[in-house]
């Protein structure tokens, strides 16, 4: 039962979910193999698109490595800034990222940067690699937040809903048990357990819904770089509500508000805005004079 995790409401009972798996002796975090899988799915499914767009599949390939690298290092520079006081006093732990630790927006900002440099040295349309590679992060995206699930961390307060999710209290970070979650506490076969928002399976929920619409409307999109815009606007979106509920919110200091919820809240006002005035300049050059 310690390392059980429960979905009561829907009658799941998954028991011995681990965290690793042994190797060779070696324990290999399942969170890590998440984010790797994601990562080959993300650029297997920028490949295809680029193959049916009539672009160069190789390109993508070639910068995959600086992409993931800088996309690691910026996700976790983000969070270290923002979690800052869990590193201060062991700077070590900064490089250990087998207890999770990454966050998504960091990525996002450190693979723009790549994908903007890749494209002036090789003379490429930024926009479009945006568009192209945009379908594949937030694929990655997806499958990597599973590595949440084993590492039972990115979780909401309590709730009784549909997918309701009971962890054991052993397996949690103490810091992520707020006193609203703390006051439902129950004990189960003697073992004591939360019962919380899954919010890393809203977010996945919610991100295959804009993948899906992103794959519809790639070969109706007005002007290149929208694909990239509604991805921005989309999981922004989906972020700002999902972030609102969640337990282990990262905070603008001095200020107390959840950053990942104030850049998502930007961001789909920005790039929302962006489509409907590219869209109108369209339908303005368009018209024809009377």
């Amino acid at each position: 039962m310690e390392d059980s995790i429960i979905f009561p409401n829907l009658g799941i009972h998954l028991e011995h979910v681990g965290k690793s798996i042994s190797v060779f002796g070696f324990e290999i975090a399942y969170y890590g193999i998440c984010i790797c899988i994601g990562i080959v799915l993300g650029f297997l499914l920028a490949e295809r698109i680029a193959k049916k767009s009539g672009q160069d599949p190789e390109v993508y390939w070639d910068f995959i490595f600086f992409a993931v690298f800088f996309a690691l290092v910026g996700a976790r520079l983000y969070y270290v800034v923002f979690a800052w006081d869990m590193f201060k006093n062991d700077l070590l732990s900064i490089f250990n990222l087998r207890n999770g630790g990454l966050a998504i927006y960091g990525g996002v900002i450190g693979a723009v940067l790549t994908i903007y440099v890749f494209s002036r040295r090789r003379k490429l349309s930024f926009p479009l690699l945006l568009d192209t590679g945009s379908p594949g992060l937030i694929l990655g995206q997806i499958v990597g937040r599973w590595g949440n699930f084993f590492n039972r961390e990115v979780f909401g307060g309590y709730t009784d809903n549909l997918l309701a999710m009971q962890l054991p209290v052993s397996q949690v970070r103490p810091e992520d048990i707020t006193e609203g979650v703390a006051a439902h506490i129950q004990l189960i076969n003697g073992i004591e357990f939360i019962q919380v928002h899954p919010t890393f399976l809203y977010e996945g929920l919610w991100n295959t819904g804009v993948l899906l619409f992103m794959l519809w409307y790639w070969k109706r999109k007005k002007f290149t770089g929208e694909i990239f815009c509604i991805y921005l606007a989309g999981y922004g979106l989906g972020r700002f509500w999902i972030e609102g509920i969640r337990t282990d919110q990262l905070l603008i200091p001095g200020i107390g508000f959840p950053v990942s919820q104030a850049l998502a809240l930007l961001l789909f006002f920005a790039a929302g805005g962006y489509i409907v005035y590219r869209h109108w300049k369209l339908k303005k050059n368009t018209e024809i004079p009377a």
